[in-house]
């Protein structure tokens, strides 16, 4: 890794995970600051220096010109810290949940000024959100934020329009990331509800594998726009529960994050629907697919969440049951239709 000028007006910026989603968000970075992408396979890494690509997780996407792949993580942390005129950097986690604590356990050792993830789930066995978790971790020392909204790393990398929104309960932090991303094809928007944000981000791809199951059933697209409807209502119902506002789920990190993983083929949560409606096994799909899919696991936390908490979530459930409890994938469907018939609550919306 050779040393670079920070172009003047710039940021230093490091990448932490060499995924899809990672690689992505530091190729559309790169046109216009100074970034590292890390990753912890030292022989993947250096495999995507010397092949200008991410072979494994983004193929066909050559990176840019001013992409830098790092394999030194103490000089990749490093890179971010605060320059020599005071100027921050910003410190990008892209793991998945599962890989955040052991990330931040790892930061711990280092001056950090700031740290947004890109992870979208519960923690399993904890049922805490990525925001608890870091502050377990690495407690308020550290500004913090998700950054989240409906993104497919495909098509960020190719340079298609994105919204993103970036939620943290401090200011500086959410115009940060706003002055560092938005332009171009991509728009940022700031939240502070940061509950919110996270939990539309995470049950949204619970509910994607339930729309998958429906659309290999070929139970069609009525189905499929109740499944969507119906889980907004669950989102809403678990998130206002854990303190978020009802806008959020109205919102890019909601409704829209919802929309696009319930629909689009890129979905990896959709397509382990898919799958399971063709009667392949989870350990099967899980290996096929060869990408996480964050669904899989958050849904047996946020089924055991929303029990503790009382929050009805039926899709969410069933979901869960055939993934874990050996249910067909046809009786999510039963289970569905069986429910005893009620009103349909309206959700207060706020003017924006």
């Amino acid at each position: 890794m050779q040393d670079k000028t920070t172009p003047a007006g710039a940021r230093r910026i490091s990448v932490l995970g060499a995924g899809a989603w990672g690689t992505a968000v530091a190729m559309a970075l790169a046109a216009r600051h100074d970034v590292l992408l890390w990753g912890r396979n030292t022989a993947a890494m250096q495999e995507m220096a010397a092949a200008r690509d991410n072979l494994h997780y983004l193929p066909g996407h050559p990176f840019p010109p001013g992409l830098r792949i790092a394999t030194d993580f103490d000089a990749t942390v490093a890179h971010a810290a605060t320059n020599a005129a005071g100027q921050d950097g910003l410190l990008i986690a892209a793991c998945p949940v599962a890989g955040l604590r052991p990330l931040l356990e790892q930061l711990k050792h280092y001056t950090i000024p700031n740290i947004v993830w890109l992870c979208k789930g519960f923690e399993y066995g904890t049922g805490l959100l990525p925001h608890q978790i870091m502050q377990q971790v690495l407690g308020d020392s550290v500004a913090s934020g998700a950054l989240s909204g409906p993104s497919f790393a495909q098509e960020v990398a190719r340079g298609l329009p994105c919204a993103l929104t970036i939620a943290s309960h401090s200011a500086a932090l959410r115009d940060c990331v706003v002055s560092v991303m938005h332009g171009g094809n991509v728009r940022v928007y700031s939240s502070a509800d940061l509950v919110g944000v996270e939990v539309g981000g995470a049950v949204k791809n619970v509910l994607a594998i339930a729309t998958g199951v429906a659309d290999g059933l070929g139970l069609g697209l009525n189905a499929r726009a109740a499944l969507i409807t119906r889980g907004l209502a669950e989102i809403t119902r678990l998130g206002t529960a854990l303190g978020g506002h009802v806008e959020t789920f109205m919102g890019l990190t909601g409704m829209g994050d919802l929309i696009l993983t319930c629909t689009g083929d890129l979905s990896r949560n959709r397509r382990v629907g898919l799958a399971l409606a063709q009667g392949k096994a989870l350990t099967t799909i899980v290996a096929e697919l060869g990408h996480v899919a964050e669904g899989v696991p958050c849904a047996k936390a946020v089924r055991e969440l929303a029990a503790r908490l009382g929050v009805d979530m039926p899709i969410t459930n069933a979901v869960a049951g055939v993934l874990f409890d050996g249910d067909q994938p046809q009786a999510l469907v039963a289970q569905l239709l069986a429910r005893d018939p009620r009103g349909e609550a309206s959700l207060p919306i706020k003017p924006t």
